[in-house]
């Protein structure tokens, strides 16, 4: 499955008085955690003009519908005007700015709160954000802090945990070119009882990337990891063998 931080019409976590949408990347949007985003080493926006609060609104409305949300179809064309994929993960990023909380869309709040916080109120001076917003990602502790964003981001609201393909499908956008592992990781995943991961797992799938090696010599099995982890690694142990 494709994670959409865009849109998708056919998933059931989204408000109720609007089109669904899917962690398909294709036209959509992610999860929650509170924070105060701080613009570290953002560079100033060239041009003579400062922040306009009025034109950042102005643009806000050239995307929003009637509901005054930018909802999944604008999504797919504001990821056009800037010229970023849906999937891509600085659309995570900027959702997290954002703090965004239904996949695929966008409110007036959300949008003012974020691109002040950005200094952006036009789609030229967000493009020139683009490559500080992909940095931030080197920053270990944004890292986390978007990972953990993401869990409630991509979670259906009337549901504790994130679905398996979900969960597969944003541990991919976030971790597959930063953990080794996470390819036997994914394997492990489609082959397992598992139909979803909770909060709890979701957390330490992080911590494990970052602190096991990959050949599991440091695992502790009496530690306290998730029975999931204990489960890979029994089963990477076996695979590996065979």
């Amino acid at each position: 499955m494709e994670v959409s931080i865009g849109v998708n019409l056919e998933h059931p976590s989204v408000p109720p008085d609007r089109h669904q949408l899917s962690i398909s990347y294709a036209g959509q949007a992610l999860p929650i955690i509170k924070k105060t985003p701080q613009i570290r080493g953002a560079r100033p926006v060239s041009g003579d003009k400062l922040f306009s609060n009025k034109k950042c609104l102005a643009w806000f409305h050239a995307y929003a519908g009637p509901d005054k949300v930018v909802g999944p179809e604008a999504m797919e064309r504001f990821c056009e005007d800037i010229g970023v994929e849906p999937e891509n993960i600085i659309m995570l990023v900027l959702a997290w700015h954002l703090e965004a909380s239904s996949m695929g869309f966008f409110t007036k709040e959300e949008w003012l709160r974020g691109m002040t916080l950005l200094q952006c109120d036009c789609t030229e001076r967000l493009q020139n954000k683009l490559d500080y917003l992909r940095s931030e990602l080197n920053d270990s502790a944004v890292f986390k802090n978007v990972y953990r964003y993401a869990f409630d981001f991509a979670r259906d609201k009337d549901q504790r945990s994130l679905d398996m393909d979900t969960a597969k499908s944003m541990l991919s956008l976030i971790l597959a070119t930063t953990w080794p592992l996470f390819p036997v990781f994914s394997q492990f995943l489609e082959q397992s009882k598992y139909k979803g991961m909770n909060k709890d797992q979701w957390y330490n799938v992080l911590e494990f990337s970052r602190t096991i090696n990959t050949d599991l010599s440091n695992y502790d099995e009496d530690g306290a990891w998730p029975v999931l982890l204990d489960e890979f690694v029994e089963w990477k142990k076996s695979w590996s063998a065979s």
